[in-house]
């Protein structure tokens, strides 16, 4: 077979940063959790089981800190190799910082002047069968930990994959939708207007060439609040001073990221479901603040209190972009929306981050 045709991607083995201490803890946490059984296994519960434990836990203490400190500092190497050579020098690394613990461990509990009155532990017995009992269980715990940490990260990478996918999707459904209603409002100027009509195209050039890059999934506030921008300038020439729309935004942070199309929708909807339904127009708001590290986002139109379609065609949009946020910021971002009084509010929250963090290799 060609090598090209058998080439698979080699995925490699992310592990976490264990000079961090939420990695620290955890590692105390699996810690304690194998002195415990260890103890439970020995004798259970008798007069002896707190201090076999305290034993137990001073010894594994070491070693898990040891081990943390030695895989934080190999962790860039581990994940250079394979997932398989990768497990397998973690392994090496482990074998062999558990022979050199467990070795000191001996020394000192059989060495009376170390060990006077047998204060840390009666003498551990057989040198041979000490080591190997403590190898096959750092081997054990460690071969353990290693496949939970793989199907984790193998986890997390196909969720990651799958919401790349389902943004893609929900942004090309969203885009065309607009194209559409830009093109008809277009052919409507061309004929009353021609003018207006190439001030409107170069409009929407300007708006497709900004919004339209692949690469560009993610914008700065500015550059989306421009393509709304540029949105209510086509609609402007369309329906001329029935659309007013004032833009309370000068405390937002511009070099927030935020999804492509995600306020031009909502201007667009509060055009065309509530503006557009008035004989003499109205005002549209788009207002927003920023607290801490969080951005609060509201777009309020007016609705026509005779026509309840008004209130319901928000759906599609804000369902888009009510996932797309979900999916890149998690449950720290909403979207919010109903009818206040004679007005429809849609407010959206979501973190400001100024640059997502980059996919694991």
């Amino acid at each position: 077979m060609s090598p090209l045709l058998s080439t698979r991607p080699q995925r490699h083995l992310q592990l976490p940063d264990f000079c961090t201490p939420r990695a620290l803890l955890l590692v105390l946490a699996i810690v304690s959790l194998t002195a415990l059984l260890l103890t439970l296994a020995v004798a259970g519960f008798d007069a002896g089981f707190l201090g076999r434990l305290a034993r137990s836990l001073f010894f594994l203490l070491w070693t898990g800190l040891a081990g943390a400190a030695l895989l934080c500092a190999a962790r860039a190497p581990i994940a250079r190799r394979s997932a398989l050579a990768g497990s397998l020098l973690v392994m090496g690394l482990v074998v062999i910082l558990v022979a050199g613990v467990s070795e000191l461990a001996y020394r000192v509990l059989a060495n009376p002047a170390f060990n006077p009155f047998e204060l840390l532990g009666p003498p551990p017995g057989d040198h041979g069968i000490f080591i190997a009992r403590n190898l096959a269980i750092g081997v054990i715990v460690t071969a353990a930990a290693l496949r939970y940490l793989y199907v984790a990260q193998q986890w997390r990478l196909n969720v990651e994959a799958q919401a790349r996918s389902r943004v893609d999707a929900l942004q090309a459904r969203i885009r065309p939708h607009f194209l559409y209603n830009s093109m008809n409002t277009i052919a409507s100027l061309t004929r009353s207007d021609p003018a207006r009509a190439e001030e409107a195209v170069q409009d929407l050039a300007d708006l497709f060439r900004a919004n339209l890059d692949e690469r560009r999934s993610l914008v700065p506030l500015r550059d989306e609040l421009e393509s709304a921008r540029i949105y209510q300038r086509i609609e402007q020439l369309r329906m001329g001073d029935r659309l007013r729309v004032r833009w309370n935004v000068d405390e937002l942070p511009p070099t927030a990221l935020v999804p492509a199309l995600t306020i031009q929708p909502l201007l667009e909807n509060a055009v065309g479901h509530g503006v557009e339904h008035l004989e003499d127009g109205g005002e549209v708001i788009v207002e927003g603040t920023s607290a801490g590290d969080m951005v609060v986002l509201r777009v309020r139109n007016p609705l026509p209190l005779d026509d309840p379609r008004a209130s319901t065609g928000h759906g599609i949009a804000l369902d888009n972009i009510r996932e797309r946020l979900a999916l890149l910021y998690g449950p720290r971002a909403s979207v919010a929306a109903g009818r206040e009084g004679d007005e429809f509010v849609v407010q959206l929250r979501f973190p400001v981050i100024e640059q997502m963090p980059e996919a694991d290799a």
